[in-house]
């Protein structure tokens, strides 16, 4: 027999699918706790922080492209600690405020001083997504603290500006890369950005599909915040995002589905791989 159960929270509905054999259900039930959601409240907002492409250059080295980002911030304190980063209780970053840099939907660099360099080959098109990140990475979503950049590689190693995309977008964020002890991997920050569309009850929304050790639950998400996710097993779990229409359907397009996998684990040594 096969079941679905679920729960609603607030505006996110979790679906948890489990395994054919009843008593393998049963006992995965006993055994797992239910993945849970909770909003990241009471973060500092800057609502007057800008974050600009100031240049763009590039340089053709053994038949690839170095093409180097210098950003423009305002309002904004790089490198700082947020003022709750001691009370958020989750994985935070000794160095500090950063920038999230998100290259075609690829885990993102943080950006402690305003430049990046990437390597990239010729005739090559690429989605540039970068904002203002706390220092415990969750995403400053005010206006004017993102930039999307939309360009190509050209055939003679150069950076060409393409037009600014108008269809829906989804980036992932958070989780990302390795979470070692109970202190880091009981609370784990979700966060992710759309781009050109509201996430909204009834309109385009967001699903999260989370797999892992027993785990196997689907997020319908309805409102565009940052969020914990807890009882997510030790292990390698993944999380995959697909940006859906009101009914369900998934929207194509570029930058409109990414799957992500991290590490969590009781204590070191990490799990090999």
């Amino acid at each position: 027999m096969r079941y679905v159960k679920y729960l609603t929270l607030g505006t996110v509905l979790l679906f948890a699918a489990c395994a054919d054999n009843a008593e393998k259900e049963e006992e995965t039930v006993i055994k797992q706790t239910p993945v849970e959601l909770s909003e990241a409240v009471g973060s500092p907002e800057y609502d007057g922080a800008k974050l600009s492409v100031q240049s763009v250059t590039a340089l053709e080295e053994d038949g690839k492209v170095n093409v180097g980002f210098n950003f423009s911030v305002e309002n904004y304190e790089l490198m700082s600690q947020t003022a709750d980063a001691d009370v958020k209780m989750c994985a935070n970053s000794a160095k500090g405020q950063h920038i999230h840099f998100i290259l075609d939907n690829q885990p993102y660099a943080a950006l402690y001083e305003p430049h990046h360099q990437v390597v990239l080959e010729k005739n090559t098109e690429h989605y540039l997504l970068a904002f203002l990140s706390r220092s415990y990475h969750e995403s400053v979503k005010s206006e004017g603290a993102s930039i999307l950049y939309h360009f190509k590689v050209t055939e003679d190693g150069k950076v060409e500006k393409l037009d600014d995309p108008t269809t829906p977008m989804l980036f992932y964020s958070r989780p990302k890369g390795q979470y070692v002890g109970a202190a880091n991997t009981d609370k784990l920050l979700f966060d992710f950005f759309p781009w050109n569309t509201e996430i909204g009850a009834d309109g385009n929304h967001v699903l999260a599909h989370i797999k892992g050790n027993n785990v196997d639950t689907t997020m319908v998400i309805t409102d565009w915040k940052a969020y914990f996710l807890h009882h997510i097993p030790t292990g390698t779990p993944e999380i995959t995002l697909t940006l859906v229409d009101k009914d369900g359907n998934p929207i194509e397009g570029s930058m409109t589905k990414v799957t992500r996998e991290f590490t969590l684990a009781t204590e070191e040594p990490l799990p090999a791989e």
